[in-house]
């Protein structure tokens, strides 16, 4: 059975979904087998790796896995040899609306995934910047919370707040679920407020933060407009060797 992630932080632009797409893509290089699934409306996982769906394009995106319960083989689409994705739609901006009344609304994505967990090493879920109904799918589908923490100043701001959501999905929904790591991102060390930052960081979380730091690259923020990874955008950047590392840190992690 796979390792299923989720990639957490209710606050936006800390590099989650940058995180998803080369973490997914270092795993990758790694020999593992790897499926990213895109729980975010602004659909940008899915926009990374040039893969879009519109709201006429039915039983093409996690949406009608959550909404109609299509298969999530039939969603599932390659985007390299050891990388598959399940894109995301703008429809589900209206999902929290819309499930709000079925049974089992907090479990559809885990027991979607039934299907499909033993055909990869790793699953990584990027979830909206919310903890709305999606992210409490992406946490209850998970054995892992992986939570990007931006090298700035309100770098803790509502992480205490995500504590005590896992806290509660463990004990109400999903008891083997725990945080796998917490990743400091966008760090700058030649500021002396970033190296502060992640310093608290370090002392707030302890053991578990990943010895890997996801240093500010301009490379990472280019390879989405060419639709890959930056292993194969810029596989001498820092950005590469950042999240070539924190793959082979995940592994060791188990």
């Amino acid at each position: 059975m796979g390792t299923v992630i989720a990639v957490v932080n209710q606050k936006g632009g800390v590099g989650k979904t940058t995180t998803t797409a080369n973490l997914g893509a270092g795993l990758s290089s790694l020999g593992k087998k790897v499926l990213l699934i895109d729980l975010d409306a602004q659909a940008n996982l899915s926009a990374h790796f040039g893969v879009l769906t519109d709201e006429d394009d039915k039983s093409r995106s996690i949406y009608e896995v959550l909404r109609y319960g299509a298969k999530m083989s039939d969603v599932i689409k390659e985007v390299t040899a050891n990388i598959d994705i399940a894109p995301a739609s703008l429809l589900l901006s209206a999902a929290d609306l819309e499930l709000g009344g079925v049974i089992g609304r907090e479990s559809l994505l885990r027991e979607a995934l039934q299907e499909v967990v033993d055909n990869y090493d790793f699953i990584l879920i990027d979830c909206p910047p919310s903890l709305g109904l999606l992210s409490l799918n992406g946490l209850v589908a998970s054995n892992k919370v992986l939570i990007p923490v931006q090298s700035e100043f309100l770098a803790l701001h509502g992480v205490r707040q995500l504590l005590d959501t896992i806290d509660r999905v463990r004990s109400a929904y999903n008891q083997r679920l725990v945080v796998g790591g917490v990743l400091i991102c966008l760090h700058d060390s030649r500021r002396r407020l970033s190296r502060s930052v992640a310093e608290t960081v370090r002392d707030y979380f302890s053991d578990l933060v990943f010895n890997t730091v996801v240093r500010t690259n301009v490379a990472l923020a280019e390879a989405p407009a060419r639709g890959c990874s930056i292993f194969d955008y810029d596989n001498r950047s820092t950005g590469s060797e950042d999240y070539a590392s924190l793959a082979q840190e995940v592994i060791e992690r188990g």
